[in-house]
């Protein structure tokens, strides 16, 4: 079975990959590399065995999609994950945004929607949620005003699928995902942000390695134990795997209505500055960091209630924070050659 991987060689898109071909699905994956690299094909078939078939295709060009699915007629199945995805990039650039996130979204959806029966599985975001009244978020949580372009994009995108979802033969699941971490244990493929990072971990595990100066964090006046925001860490590898079951669900057609949507997150909320100390404690670095004002578009504190997906999916993280961030620590040496 044919499975259309959007993204596919982007941080969560890659470890996806591999987990769906582990499972023995047929994988086909676009990727304009905007954010990502082409060497990640090689990792994968390292880990896998096997290289997922790969077109170099930029979403946005609404011609080159009908083109694809003009020669891939019988991809039904796509998991989608192309988007910008940095919150405070897309506060200084809303267009880019906008044009990313939701043209390539309409595309994909109108080449489905002329199908007989499709499944669609859309990359969202706990963002969706703004700053919740209460903690730990439920799928049921009012979807709040956007704190950032990014997050209005993941909440425009979902109202998108839902919209047409209910004109047409498609299923959906929408996977609300917090904040994914990590690599895959072999180190050969992780995170690889091109230019600054933009999320945490790369940036502590690039101030580890030497390539940057000192990691900022920004705010420590949250009204937080430590004063640091806080964010529910996952693991991208049981984040990939919550993809693959909630694909079987839709196949299997198990679900119980035309869209879906679970929470993908530990449950477990974790401060900045205890993220900087795991990272210390299992990569046995000393890490130079300073305080700095709050981010735009940055909220005080999101996690998850998982049950949901725990009793519904059948899905439930398994690796911690350490694992996490010790995966991330061993490919960033890897990727650096400093093993």
């Amino acid at each position: 079975m044919k499975i259309l991987v959007t993204g596919g060689l982007g941080f969560i898109g890659s470890h996806t990959v591999v987990e769906l071909q582990n499972e023995g699905f047929e994988v086909v994956v676009i990727d304009n590399l905007s954010n990502s690299s082409i060497d990640v094909l090689d990792g994968i078939q390292k880990i896998t065995g096997k290289k997922p078939f790969f077109e170099n295709l930029d979403l946005k060009n609404k011609v080159s999609v009908q083109d694809f699915f003009d020669k891939h007629t019988d991809v039904t199945h796509v998991i989608h994950f192309a988007a910008s995805k940095a919150v405070g990039e897309s506060v200084g650039n809303p267009l880019l945004y906008y044009e990313n996130n939701i043209n390539t979204l309409v595309y994909l959806l109108q080449e489905l929607e002329k199908k007989t029966e499709a499944n669609f599985i859309f990359s969202s975001s706990c963002t969706v949620y703004g700053q919740a009244d209460d903690m730990p978020i439920t799928e049921k949580a009012s979807v709040k005003p956007a704190f950032s372009p990014y997050g209005n994009t993941k909440q425009i995108g979902e109202e998108i699928v839902w919209d047409v979802s209910a004109v047409s033969g498609i299923n959906a699941v929408l996977l609300r995902y917090f904040n994914p971490i990590g690599a895959h244990p072999s180190a050969e493929i992780g995170e690889l942000p091109l230019g600054v990072p933009q999320n945490l971990v790369p940036f502590i595990t690039q101030t580890a390695i030497g390539l940057r100066q000192e990691l900022s964090v920004f705010g420590d006046d949250y009204p937080t134990p430590d004063g640091t925001a806080v964010r529910d860490y996952i693991h991208v590898v049981d984040l990939a795997k919550a993809h693959v079951l909630a694909l079987k669900r839709l196949i299997e057609k198990k679900n119980k209505d035309k869209v879906e949507v679970f929470n993908i997150g530990t449950g477990k909320g974790s401060s900045v500055l205890e993220v900087i100390k795991a990272f210390e404690k299992v990569s046995e670095q000393k890490l130079a960091y300073k305080i700095v004002g709050r981010r735009d578009g940055d909220v005080t504190e999101v996690y998850a209630n998982t049950d949901k997906a725990n009793q519904v999916l059948g899905w439930k993280a398994q690796l911690t924070l350490e694992d996490a961030l010790g995966s991330a620590w061993k490919w960033e040496k890897k990727i650096r050659n400093n093993i």
